[in-house]
């Protein structure tokens, strides 16, 4: 059983997925009305053992297995929470949600508006997603976009075992609809971690790494590398400031524009294709609040405008440190030196 024994407020070392399951674990133990179900999630624990021991603990009632039918899924958890439980699903893989993307689009989303606030979905979709662990086809996909377009749905992705934490119950407890994205290739990376859900807000963005020269701003999978190469910057002579988004949709706009309004320049990191991607929405927005601050145009470090590559391609593919130390090298630095005294 994964990480259930420890109190909430002892601090200890754990994996994200062992985060995650002790969230599940505390909001099934809190609150009668939260179920889990999708697929493989009760004997096997599911494909990433986020619920191992759930089911034996808290009795196949509230923790159990579906056919393998994402939209039946979807579609019975909007039933439930429209009748006052508070389900929470897996989806598995990031592209096997797809098939129940019609039912989240229309009518996870529009449910609350369409009753005029009357009928609340107090619902968690669960969903790994992202590279880095050599899956092959429909087993590794960026999907954020399609559900940060999509209007009523809140989106967030933690990048570490204490946010993990923290997000999924703040989303469980949430009364909207949460699309919670995993970066499944964090699952197991450790933090000596207090796991505590209060004090941070679901939808704030926070500063990970101080720095005045130039912010790098990113989330979920890609945080971590974003953090080496603002370490790795630091050796070339640029201080820069690492935010970690945590809530894609709403966008925390206030503190990624006092970050880049005091820095002066910025990329965003993450490893969807770069068309259409979030970070020209992050780009938008910083180019509309933050024009007059900006010394060169916001930059956008992401994957290629292709299909997900197979397995012995993707290292290719995600954004490396090097990839994100060229842009800082591209933010025209000719006339304006950083602080540090370093620069291209």
């Amino acid at each position: 059983m994964t990480a259930l024994a420890e109190p909430t407020s002892a601090p200890g070392t754990l994996t994200m997925a062992g985060a995650l399951n002790r969230a599940l674990a505390d909001a099934l133990a809190e609150d009668g009305r939260v179920l889990v179900f999708g697929e493989d999630v009760g004997t096997l624990g599911g494909v990433f053992r986020v619920t191992d021991g759930l089911a034996a603990r808290f009795g196949e009632a509230r923790v159990f297995d579906t056919p393998l039918a994402e939209a039946g899924i979807v579609g019975t958890a909007v039933g439930m929470a429209m009748n006052g439980l508070r389900p929470v699903v897996e989806m598995q893989f990031d592209a096997f949600a797809y098939p129940a993307f019609e039912q989240i689009t229309s009518h996870l989303a529009k449910l609350r508006n369409r009753t005029r606030g009357r009928v609340e979905l107090p619902m968690v979709i669960r969903i790994p997603y992202g590279g880095g662990i050599g899956g092959v086809e429909h087993h590794c996909d960026s999907s954020e976009v399609y559900y940060t377009h999509t209007a009523g749905l809140r989106v967030v992705t933690p990048s570490s075992p204490a946010d993990a934490y923290a997000l999924l119950r703040q989303a469980i407890d949430s009364p909207d609809p949460v699309i919670f994205l995993e970066p499944k290739r964090r699952y197991w990376e450790r933090e000596t971690a207090r796991l505590d859900h209060r004090g941070s807000d679901l939808d704030r963005a926070v500063v990970r790494r101080p720095g005045t020269d130039l912010t790098l701003i990113s989330y979920g999978g890609a945080l971590a590398t974003t953090l080496e190469a603002a370490e790795a910057a630091q050796e070339e002579g640029y201080s820069a400031e690492v935010i970690d988004l945590r809530s894609l949709s709403p966008f925390d706009l206030d503190t990624v524009a006092a970050s880049v309004r005091r820095t002066g320049r910025a990329v965003v990191v993450h490893e969807a294709s770069r068309f259409c991607g979030y970070g020209a929405e992050v780009a938008a927005q910083l180019s509309e609040s933050c024009f007059h601050y900006l010394e060169a145009p916001v930059l956008r470090v992401a994957g290629f405008d292709i299909p997900y590559p197979p397995p012995n391609l993707e290292q290719h593919h995600l954004p490396g440190v090097d990839r994100i130390l060229d842009a800082i090298e591209r933010l025209q630095w000719a006339d304006s030196a950083p602080a540090t005294g370093g620069g291209a």
